[in-house]
């Protein structure tokens, strides 16, 4: 039976997040609107990537390129007919006449559809790419997963059929908003939780922590890793197509190098394997990025940002390799009720 005090605490959260996101949409600030938006995005970009790289020590740099195939495939599917015929003349017949535009009084059903199918999608590409990577470990599966980023912006480039190559592929309907980015971002936040305090998530974390060691005691190496890759790259693109859909327009160069830095950071300073430190990091990256663009604009020293970003890393890396939480998370029940001074569980704690 449910112990409706535990419950207390995530319902408060949401109820809070709930009352912003109202506050936000009816005050019309576009700019405030806009930056919620890109945190839900990679709130869900880095929850996702710590149950890959986090919960089971595979560290995976190649997860924007799931990313980018989820905004590309979400894109081509809304792309209304008339648009389609002439900006992607060439796209085989059975792509070229769909068009996922649907509505359920006002609800935009077919960017849900075409959102579940780039996950599908994606999730597919994850599971046959996952069987071969997933086998490795340490520096080689990083090497192996950045080698994917790349042959995925390459394939991009090359497959103008589809994508325009590496022109910019416009005309994308904004469906994000504050609801769509939030939504997800919820789904994902609770997914990765329920994960981790599960038999799955507890053989993720035994095998990151001593292989051999889970190996003796009857630990599947493989599965745990392997559901923790494929979800992962559902959710990433999710946000890929949320980002898409957000932006209006895009190119292969959007999704490289420069995006995956920023996520990986914001991993590093939350804890790799704690999905609040995931939350809370995201919050204070984005907090410390508009702060020194402020500064850019003020001194006009630009790329301020990105120095301050790579030196917070080295710090973290050098000075708090666990991250802000290591693997523990925060104890919403003890934060917005009457518990124990410390709102912070260990991981052992249960839920």
């Amino acid at each position: 039976m449910v112990d409706s005090r535990r419950l207390l605490g995530p319902l408060t959260a949401i109820l809070v997040l709930l009352l912003v996101l109202v506050l936000l949409q009816a005050s019309g600030l576009s700019f405030w609107q806009g930056l919620f938006v890109n945190i839900g995005i990679f709130v869900i970009l880095v929850v996702a990537l710590n149950l890959s790289n986090g919960f089971t020590g595979v560290f995976s740099l190649g997860h924007v390129g799931f990313m980018a195939l989820g905004a590309y495939a979400s894109a081509i599917l809304t792309l209304p007919l008339r648009e389609k015929r002439s900006y992607l003349p060439d796209l085989p017949a059975w792509l070229a006449n769909v068009h996922l535009d649907g509505r359920v009084g006002g609800f935009p059903v077919g960017f849900l559809l075409a959102t579940l199918a780039a996950g599908a999608l994606v999730g597919i590409v994850a599971l046959l790419v996952g069987l071969v990577l997933m086998r490795l470990s340490g520096h080689f599966v990083a090497v192996a997963t950045l080698g994917f980023l790349v042959i995925v912006r390459v394939v991009l480039i090359n497959a103008d059929t589809f994508t325009r190559g590496s022109r910019t592929f416009s005309n994308v309907t904004p469906y994000t908003n504050l609801w769509w980015a939030w939504a997800w971002a919820l789904l994902a936040i609770y997914v990765v939780w329920r994960l981790k305090y599960s038999p799955f998530g507890r053989a993720m974390f035994a095998q990151r922590e001593d292989r051999a060691a889970a190996q003796a005691v009857g630990i599947a190496i493989m599965p745990p890793r392997l559901l923790a890759f494929v979800v992962s790259a559902f959710f990433t693109a999710v946000a890929g197509a949320l980002f898409g859909h957000f932006l209006g327009s895009f190119s292969p160069a959007t999704f490289y190098f420069d995006l995956t830095f920023r996520v990986v950071i914001m991993l590093v300073v939350g804890g790799m394997g704690s999905v609040s430190g995931s939350v809370i990091s995201v919050f204070l990256v984005f907090t410390l990025v508009e702060a020194l663009r402020r500064v850019e604009d003020a001194t006009q020293y630009y790329g301020m940002s990105g120095i301050v970003l790579a030196l917070v890393f080295l710090l973290i890396i050098i000075f708090r390799r666990e991250g802000l939480l290591g693997q523990r998370e925060v104890a919403l029940g003890r934060l917005f009720g009457k518990g124990g001074a410390s709102p912070v569980l260990t991981t052992e704690d249960r839920r």
